[in-house]
């Protein structure tokens, strides 16, 4: 078996532990396989990889994309994030809630997150490279975000004194969200 998986409390966010092979001179691991990542239910067709590097206290959501949502599956190659996903889907028996896990180098894990959440990830070590493979490609016409901080959605972050965005530091709250949708 080269990974194990769990199903997270929101439909659609699976943590990944993939086998990681060890020895005196580093490691190796498959980030990625069609057939066996179609096994565990992601068979959405993936379309750009980003690559993000990032000091400690940087927190970077809530985001999504208003039209294109993407599914994402992230991983870290150096340092350690808390890593957030918020079902942001009206019609989901989970809607406003949140799932966060510490991904790490030392870990190895990835988190699948579908389309139509939000994401976030707040960096918890001196520096961060994060990676996400996307199932569409971004459109900064339609990006959009809930505020980090809001106290609806409580998100324990793991670090103080964020280092944020503008557009992040000015976000809406999920009430402000929930009523642009008529909710």
């Amino acid at each position: 078996l080269r990974m194990e998986f769990e199903q997270s409390p929101i439909q659609g966010v699976i943590l990944i532990k993939p086998k990681v092979f060890g020895d005196n001179r580093g490691l190796f691991v498959e980030t990625w396989q069609k057939e066996r990542y179609e096994e565990i239910g992601i068979t959405y067709p993936f379309v750009q990889d980003n690559h993000s590097r990032s000091v400690y206290g940087v927190l970077r959501g809530l985001h999504y994309q208003r039209e294109h949502a993407q599914g994402k599956l992230v991983s870290v190659s150096l340092g350690s994030v808390y890593d957030v996903a918020v079902d942001i889907r009206p019609d989901s028996p989970t809607f406003g809630k949140w799932y966060g896990v510490e991904l790490s180098a030392e870990n190895q894990w990835q988190l699948w997150i579908e389309p139509g959440l939000a994401h976030g990830f707040a960096v918890t070590s001196e520096t961060a490279h994060f990676h996400y493979k996307c199932t569409d490609y971004y459109f900064p016409q339609y990006e959009a975000g809930i505020h980090f901080a809001d106290p609806d959605l409580a998100i324990d972050w793991k670090i103080s004194s964020p280092v944020l965005s503008e557009k992040d530091k000015v976000a809406p709250s999920f009430k402000q969200f929930c009523r642009a949708l008529g909710l």
